[in-house]
């Protein structure tokens, strides 16, 4: 894959076939890190497929809060199954070779799924506000051409935001570096690779990061502070207890959504000296993988209906094979 850098200086990035090395340094450890991520993706797919089989399936699950998981899931599933297929051919088969325009799509699809996702979360806390603050207009207020747009919303948002991103990476002048030192492609990964200023590609990508998922940060942490004046207001404690309930799978969600992905945003950009090169990409391998699988686990504990329903059909399945 690597060629001799004279005999394409200042090529077409499309002529040129990339490296992606997996995890730098740990080569020799791939195929056992490779276990835990295979595991982890599987359940991460099985698990989202079936919330969605369940939420469709079962007409009682047909309300915003469900309507919005199932959103996420398949979030979750588009966005675990656009990384770890190809990062488990880097481990197992040493399939490190990856064209531009593959290497560009794969960006855009994580980038993509990943502002749209940050758009589904803040839906969801719009949902839990509206159900706490205003019960009795929940109802009217969510309704399923609502929810729809609000899905239709976060997918046009995300597509404006992560389309410059191809322009951005295609204008750049590439001079003979093809070694990625990650285990799939993203923006600044890409833009690294050029002899070109990538001021521009910094900037942008700090300035999305900032104003739509630092937004959408915001608005949540708005939203659950006045869910929580909310709460404070109901005289009964077994009421304020059922009313945070509803929203500690969702505060689970946020916090292993955001976390890692702003720890490495952050790493990428400014840690480069101080953070191990193996440990931001072991993290940013997990953050494809764990947030998927665990979503589902976390909703399935925490949610009575969810629990109801799994018991429900697996008995009526056991009923059908006795």
């Amino acid at each position: 894959a690597q060629m001799d850098s004279s005999l394409y200086n200042q090529t077409s990035p499309q002529d040129v076939w990339y490296v992606l090395t997996g995890i730098p340094g740990l080569e020799d450890l791939h195929t056992w890190i490779s276990i835990p991520i295979c595991s982890m993706y599987i359940v991460a797919v099985v698990g989202n497929l079936f919330l969605l089989f369940l939420i469709i399936t079962e007409r009682s699950l047909h309300e915003p809060m469900y309507l919005f998981l199932s959103m996420l899931a398949l979030a979750d599933i588009l966005l675990s199954t656009a990384t770890a297929p190809k990062m488990l051919a880097i481990f197992w088969f040493h399939s490190t070779d990856i064209s531009f325009g593959s290497c560009v799509a794969q960006m855009f699809f994580i980038h993509f799924i990943f502002v749209a996702e940050s758009a589904i979360l803040l839906a969801m806390a719009f949902d839990r506000y509206v159900a706490i603050c205003y019960p009795l207009r929940y109802t009217t207020v969510l309704t399923s051409s609502v929810i729809g747009k609000i899905g239709i919303a976060a997918m046009v948002r995300s597509f404006f935001i992560c389309c410059p991103f191809i322009f951005l990476v295609y204008r750049l002048l590439y001079c003979g570096k093809n070694i990625i030192p990650h285990s799939y492609c993203e923006h600044m990964g890409i833009a690294r690779l050029a002899c070109d200023n990538i001021n521009v590609n910094i900037i942008y990508g700090l300035t999305v990061a900032l104003l739509s998922t630092g937004m959408d940060i915001v608005f949540i942490i708005i939203s659950y502070i006045m869910i929580l004046c909310t709460v404070f207001q109901i005289p009964s404690w077994a009421a304020r207890f059922k009313a945070l309930n509803t929203c500690g799978s969702h505060i689970c969600v946020i916090l292993m959504f955001y976390t890692p992905a702003f720890f490495s945003f952050f790493a990428h950009r400014f840690g480069g000296k101080t953070i191990p090169r193996h440990i931001h990409i072991i993290v940013a391998n997990l953050y494809v993988v764990v947030p998927p699988m665990l979503n589902p686990i976390i909703y399935g504990v925490k949610t009575k209906q969810i629990q109801e329903r799994v018991v429900l059909l697996f008995s009526s399945m056991s009923t059908c094979c006795l």
